[in-house]
Order: C-alpha cells, then sequence, then structure tokens
C-alpha cells in the first residue's frame, strides 16, 4: 500500500496546509491557529475547558498549558462555574474578543476564497463524506479488540 493511496493520507497533507496557512496569517496578529479556533468557540457564558479540550481533540490537562499562555497573553481568564464548582469555565477579556474577531475574519476570508474554486454541489459532497467519515472513524473497532 502506498501511503498516497489513503484517505487519512489526503486528511492529514490537507488540514495540514490549511492549518500552515491560517498559522501564517494569525501569526500577523499575534496569535496561531489553535488560539484562533479556541477563541472561536468561546461563549459569552464561558465555556467549560473540558468542551474546548473535545473541540481539539486533547485531554484537559494538555489544553491546560495552552490556556495558560493565553491568559498571559490577556485573551482569557477562567473562572469556577457557579453551578458546579469542580468544573472551570474559560471567558474571553476585551483583548480576547478582538482577537477573536480577527480569527473570525481570517477564516471567513479562507472559506471565501475557497468557496470561489469550489462548486456549491462539490463542497456539500464534501461536507457529507467528512462527515461519514468522522462517524466511522468514531464506531471503528479493530478485529483484535473484537476478540477480546
Amino acid at each position: 500500500m502506498n501511503q498516497d493511496n489513503t484517505i487519512d493520507y489526503y486528511l492529514k497533507i490537507t488540514w495540514q496546509s490549511i492549518a500552515n496557512r491560517y498559522n501564517y496569517l494569525a501569526s500577523k496578529h499575534g496569535i496561531t491557529q489553535a488560539t484562533g479556533y479556541v477563541l472561536i468557540n468561546i461563549r459569552k457564558e464561558g465555556t467549560p475547558v473540558t468542551q474546548i479540550a473535545t473541540l481539539l481533540g486533547v485531554k484537559s490537562t494538555s489544553l491546560s498549558r495552552m490556556l495558560s499562555g493565553m491568559e498571559e497573553q490577556g485573551f482569557i481568564y477562567r473562572e469556577a462555574d457557579t453551578r458546579d464548582k469542580r468544573s472551570v469555565r474559560v471567558f474571553l477579556t476585551e483583548e480576547g474578543q478582538k482577537k477573536r474577531e480577527i480569527a473570525k475574519d481570517i477564516v471567513r476570508e479562507f472559506n471565501s476564497y475557497l468557496d470561489g474554486y469550489i462548486k456549491d454541489t462539490d463542497r456539500e459532497k464534501l461536507i457529507d463524506t467528512l462527515k461519514r467519515l468522522n462517524d466511522l472513524a468514531v464506531k471503528y473497532i479493530p478485529k483484535e479488540d473484537l476478540s477480546k
């Protein structure tokens, strides 16, 4: 099997190209692609750390360093959840809100660029296929795990 004949190869190189482009654009504004993604996904009422970890596909403990850096930069602050003291919510500062808008503008502009080259029908098919691939990946159980 050649690596360039696998679905995961094309997913990986495509996402890496997109992430590199986002990082290049975001770096002009003092943020990274990952920081921008977090900022975009923090709601006004705060977002639980566990939810951010799920969005990024990392464990909460791995996310801690990133959030600490974002706090040091003045983009976010964390508070204990008022209903569940075991849970921590992340909120945007005024500076974080500004960086969030920049991140959203970068995403909008890049997607507008893509829309200029990808027909609506092809885009819909791609999104449907990616959703299906995600569902299949989540459901996948290796043969060796089935025999246990």
